[in-house]
C-alpha cells in the first residue's frame, strides 16, 4: 500500500517538459468509475477488464495503468494520464472513458482486485475490491 501511495504522490506531483517537442505535461492518476470484469476465470486463459473513468478535460490523454501484484491481489490504480499543459483546455463533463487491459490466469483460488477510487476525506485511499473465483 505505501508503493502505491508514494508512486500517485511522484505521478501526480511529477512535471515533465519534453524539449524535442515543446510539449509541457505532467501526470495525474484519475479514480476508477467502473469495471467490467468477469464473474469467474479460467486457469491459463487470458481475459479482458475494462476500466472506465471521467476524462476531466481535453488535455488528459491515456498513458497506462499501475499494476501492482501481491500473491493472488491485484492492485490497479487507473489510469495514468498525461495532462498536456495547453491553454486551450476544455473541461469535459461526464466524460466517461474505458481503457482495456489483459489478465492472463496463472494461478488457482481467487484473485482480489482492488481498483482505486480516489481519497475519502480524511485522506485515506478507498478502492472498488472485486474477487473473482479461478474455476476448472
Amino acid at each position: 500500500m505505501k508503493k502505491l501511495l508514494v508512486i500517485c504522490l511522484t505521478l501526480i506531483l511529477a512535471s515533465c517538459s519534453v524539449d524535442d517537442d515543446g510539449l509541457d505535461y505532467s501526470f495525474e492518476i484519475l479514480p476508477v468509475e467502473s469495471v467490467d470484469i468477469p464473474d469467474e476465470f479460467t486457469l491459463g486463459e487470458t481475459y479482458p477488464i475494462t476500466v472506465s473513468y471521467l476524462r476531466p478535460s481535453n488535455c488528459h490523454s491515456f498513458r497506462e495503468f499501475y499494476y501492482l501484484k501481491n500473491n493472488n491481489e491485484r492492485t490497479v490504480a487507473p489510469p495514468i494520464n498525461y495532462v498536456f499543459e495547453d491553454n486551450n483546455c476544455e473541461p469535459l463533463e461526464n466524460e466517461l472513458v474505458e481503457n482495456t487491459f489483459n489478465f492472463i490466469v496463472t494461478g488457482n483460488g481467487s484473485y482480489i482486485f482492488k481498483f482505486w477510487q480516489g481519497e475519502d476525506a480524511d485522506g485515506e485511499h478507498q478502492y472498488l475490491t472485486i474477487e473473482v473465483p479461478v474455476v476448472e
